[in-house]
């Protein structure tokens, strides 16, 4: 059997087995390619770690940060391992190789000034500004994640006891119940009035939250551009994304205070670690506020 069958087969075996994402097996099928590409017509079973670390020097050379090079070798990995559990090949070639060292890059988030000046730039006059509006003020509010934020539906939006909270699906299809504050409520509240039945007039119909020009369901994309011309009125020089909006969140929550295990919770991370990288973040912010102010750090 070819490996470009074989290929197919892991991928259609991690896909329902394993519960991954269409985003994550798109990933998945990218660095495979990358790995057929370089071992070209070799016989599976005559590949060694050698080769494997051939492999990941490449991908140095390309140009790939030591993120990207660590999720290669592990797809790599798990398809090697998938073969020897299916009998397709007796040995896994990747046992013992290790990983290039992550460089550790610190997430970009801006300041609270500058997330003000972002949300309140956004216009509120048309159904369309009350959308754009209503998603980042919800984004900045929960840390949503981009497919999170536009995979809302309105039923996920709801008052509970306390204050009102949305429900979140992100990675692996798990949920989890977030708050929401105030100014994100009256965003939305305003958007569900005044925009959504406009949008929703030149649809089909859909119970999705957010919603295009033309009344579908709004796409990843669309939330780029939205940040992307957001940013530009509010005249913030740095490149952002929706996953800053993310950063903002959980670093400002964290400096206000947030136990982490709060913010890991209300992120969705399966790991505290992952949550740990914000507090090098705000420890960075408390180091240069400590240098530049006190009359004897220098």
């Amino acid at each position: 059997m070819g490996v470009a069958r074989l290929i197919e087969q892991f991928l259609r075996h991690t896909a329902l087995e394993r519960g991954r994402s269409v985003n994550t097996i798109a990933a998945y099928r990218r660095d495979l390619d990358r790995w057929v590409g370089f071992i070209g017509s070799r016989d599976l079973d005559t590949i060694d770690s050698r080769v494997v670390t051939e492999f990941l020097t490449s991908l140095r050379h390309d140009g790939l940060a030591s993120s990207s090079i660590t999720r290669a070798l592990s797809v790599v990995r798990s398809f090697h391992r998938y073969l020897v559990a299916e009998a397709i090949v007796a040995k896994d070639p990747t046992g013992g190789v290790i990983a290039p060292m992550r460089s550790q890059r610190l997430p970009k988030a801006l300041s609270i000034e500058q997330v003000t000046t972002l949300l309140e730039s956004t216009p509120t006059d048309t159904p369309i500004g009350l959308r754009d509006r209503a998603i980042l003020e919800l984004m900045y509010a929960t840390g949503a994640r981009v497919s999170e934020a536009v995979g809302l539906a309105v039923d996920d939006v709801r008052a509970d006891d306390v204050m009102d909270v949305i429900t979140l699906t992100g990675k692996g299809n798990k949920q989890r119940i977030v708050p929401v504050g105030r100014f994100a409520r009256e965003a939305l509240d305003a958007y569900l009035v005044r925009g959504r039945p406009a949008l929703l007039a030149k649809g089909q119909g859909t119970p999705a939250l957010f919603l295009g020009a033309r009344g579908a369901a709004l796409s990843r994309q669309n939330v780029f551009l939205i940040i992307r011309a957001a940013s530009a009125r509010a005249d913030i020089a740095s490149t952002i994304s929706p996953h800053t909006l993310r950063h903002s969140c959980a670093t400002h929550l964290l400096r206000g205070g947030a136990d982490i295990r709060v913010v890991q919770e209300m992120l969705g991370h399966a790991s505290v670690a992952t949550t740990q990288i914000y507090t090098l973040v705000t420890r960075d912010a408390l180091t240069e506020a400590y240098r530049t102010s006190h009359p004897r750090a220098r």
